[in-house]
């Protein structure tokens, strides 16, 4: 029995942006069998897949790619498993096109597949507990030799978050249980991985501050540049900052979300209404780091000239990146299920819908139109990463530092953003037994 592993992607091609999919790193060695790896964000498929089994891991905004390949290997007879983010919040939904999903985690649910797999008493549900001891988990990079990606490794140091904001798929996935590895865990992957940058894949690196900091203080002899993710209140300490950065960090993500207090009370986000963005910014360029922020627009207090305004807010505080996205609402989140009640979603299940395009608002906003909330996230888009702006924001101490990190990362950005803006999920000719 052979396995072959698949990243299917949003629109069926390759992306200049794409980053090794750390979950094929962590079931590899939990597979006892022949495997073969495949990343359509940056490879055409093989037109004749030589396995019996394909497992895909899957995601909300690539579903309809899945299962439009699912459909496509079922007809050749190989067995279809469909396991990540999407087949958890909406399993049953995946297996009107997968023989089996694994809802939650991998470590507890893929070794029983592949047992199952071999004594042909193959399930249709894996539950995982998601609460597998981080520990014990073996990481194999091996499984992406021959792949060619950005000059960027992922790392994952912990899982969840300690924050519940209402649009978020983390701790709708892991209910909001909060795990971290052991550093000298952590520390001995690092030592192994032969690219110079490194992005810890976390959605809060600090789940646990004291390990954190303790993890920073080992990387100093590792001679690696870095980023991650941190809450905002992190933003206020300009000692951790300092520490980040002695031990090579380069750029913090942060989800600032929104410049409006009501609109942040509203997606719950807690750590960001104690907090004055002004002092947080001026601490993290104090520490001579870059900034990635990112935004969400369609809340109750938006109206047609949010989107510019946080475009202003970030060329004028020169960030690095920014993200400005229409309100998502994805399945299994408070979010969902409040518009779904209230009768706000343009469609329920948005990402199987023939018409729905990148960029689309899946929501019926308060103070616009739906296509007014879609133009002007795209606007922003277009403003932020026009060639005048990336210039104009790089004229700051930490982009001018990291002037290359930062070009190639506005570039590529650039190009993703043209690329993906209005283009049709899926994006062939496929066609659906919906």
């Amino acid at each position: 029995m052979k396995i072959a592993f698949i990243r299917p992607g949003m629109f069926g091609k390759k992306s200049r942006d794409a980053m090794m999919p750390l979950v094929f790193a962590i079931i590899k060695p939990l597979t006892k069998a022949p495997i073969e790896f495949y990343d359509e964000k940056i490879e055409a498929l093989p037109e004749n897949l030589d396995a019996e089994v394909v497992a895909m891991t899957v995601d909300t905004f690539s579903a309809r790619r899945a299962y439009f390949l699912a459909q496509k290997y079922k007809k050749e007879n190989k067995i279809v498993i469909m396991g990540g983010f999407h087949p958890t919040m909406v399993p049953d939904e995946c297996l009107q096109y997968a023989d089996a999903v694994v809802v939650g985690e991998a470590e507890d649910t893929w070794p029983m597949i592949v047992e199952d797999l071999k004594n042909n008493s193959l399930k249709k549900k894996y539950i995982s507990n998601n609460s597998s001891d981080l520990s014990q988990v073996k990481y194999d990079y091996t499984v992406f030799n021959g792949k060619y990606y950005n000059n960027i490794a992922l790392v994952q140091f912990g899982r969840g978050c300690r924050y519940c904001c209402d649009f978020c798929s983390i701790n709708a996935f892991y209910k909001g249980s909060v795990r971290t590895r052991n550093v000298e865990n952590v520390v001995a992957d690092i030592k192994k991985i032969k690219e110079k940058y490194i992005f810890f894949v976390d959605d809060n690196i600090f789940a646990d501050r004291e390990k954190a900091v303790k993890l920073f203080l080992l990387m100093k002899k590792l001679r690696k540049k870095w980023a991650c993710q941190i809450s905002m209140d992190i933003a206020e300490n300009a000692e951790i900052l300092k520490i980040m950065k002695q031990s090579g960090c380069m750029m913090v993500l942060i989800g600032f979300e929104s410049l409006n207090k009501e609109n942040l009370k509203k997606m719950n986000k807690k750590a960001n209404m104690k907090v004055d963005y002004e002092k947080a910014l001026n601490n993290i360029y104090g520490a001579g780091l870059m900034v990635y922020g990112t935004f969400v627009i369609g809340y109750g207090e938006d109206t047609v000239n949010s989107a510019q305004e946080i475009v202003d807010f970030t060329v004028h505080h020169k960030f690095a990146i920014a993200n400005f996205n229409p309100l998502m609402a994805m399945p299994g989140t408070a979010l969902y299920e409040r518009l779904k009640w209230e009768n706000k979603l343009v469609i329920d299940k948005w990402w199987l819908e023939n018409n729905f395009r990148y960029g689309d608002s899946m929501i019926v906003p308060e103070n616009m139109t739906g296509i007014q909330l879609s133009e002007s996230c795209r606007d922003a888009r277009y403003s932020f990463y026009s060639l005048g702006n990336i210039f104009k924001r790089m004229m700051s101490r930490s982009n001018l530092k990291n002037v290359h990190v930062y070009l190639i990362t506005n570039l590529v950005s650039r190009f993703e953003i043209m690329f993906k803006q209005g283009r049709k999920l899926g994006d062939r000719d496929e066609n659906y037994a919906d």
